[in-house]
C-alpha cells in the first residue's frame, strides 16, 4: 500500500468536520487557494502535535479538500455540540479567507446561502452562533486600521441593541 492509498490520521469524526468546512469552501464553485491553506493550517493545529506531523497531515488532507459532499449529508454526522461548534467557527471562517476578486463583498450571495443552511443543519442556539460570528476577525481586519474599524463596527451594533 502505498502514502497515497493509507487514510488519513484522523478519526472518522474529525473527517466529518473536514468535510463539512470544505463544502462551505466549495459554496461558491471554486476552492481558492486562501481557503485551502486556512484549512490545512486549522486541522494540522488542531489534529497533529509535533511540527513534522502538521506538515505531514497538511499534504495528506489536501486531497481530500477537493471532495465536495453536500452539508445536508455529512453535517448530521458531527453529533457533539463542542464539534458543532468547531465546525460553524472553521466553516465561517474559510467563507471570509478569499473572495473572487477585489470588488466582490468578502462573502459572496453563494457563500452566505450555505452558511445560513450550515447555522440551520447545526441546529446551535443563535447566541452561540453570535458568539462564534464576533470571535472571528476577517482577514482584512487583521491590519491596525481595519482593527479599529471592525471594533467601531462591533461597538456600534452593541449600541444598537
Amino acid at each position: 500500500m502505498t502514502l497515497q492509498e493509507l487514510p488519513p490520521p484522523i478519526s472518522p469524526r474529525q473527517m466529518d468536520i473536514l468535510r463539512a468546512v470544505a463544502a462551505m469552501a466549495w459554496a461558491d464553485g471554486k476552492l481558492e487557494p486562501d481557503e485551502i491553506r486556512l484549512m490545512l493550517d486549522e486541522f494540522a493545529a488542531l489534529f497533529a502535535k509535533t511540527d513534522a506531523e502538521r506538515n505531514s497531515l497538511k499534504s495528506r488532507l489536501r486531497e481530500y479538500l477537493g471532495q465536495n459532499i453536500p452539508l445536508e449529508e455529512v453535517v448530521p454526522h458531527i453529533k457533539s455540540i463542542e464539534d458543532r461548534k468547531l465546525t460553524l467557527r472553521l466553516g465561517y471562517q474559510v467563507i471570509q479567507a478569499s473572495r473572487r476578486n477585489p470588488d466582490e463583498p468578502r462573502v459572496n450571495l453563494d457563500e452566505a446561502a450555505a452558511y445560513q443552511r450550515l447555522v440551520r443543519i447545526l441546529d446551535l442556539p443563535s447566541e452561540v452562533v453570535a458568539d462564534i460570528e464576533a470571535s472571528i476577525i476577517p482577514p482584512d481586519e487583521l491590519h491596525p486600521q481595519g482593527i479599529i474599524k471592525a471594533l467601531a463596527s462591533r461597538l456600534h451594533k452593541i449600541l444598537n441593541n
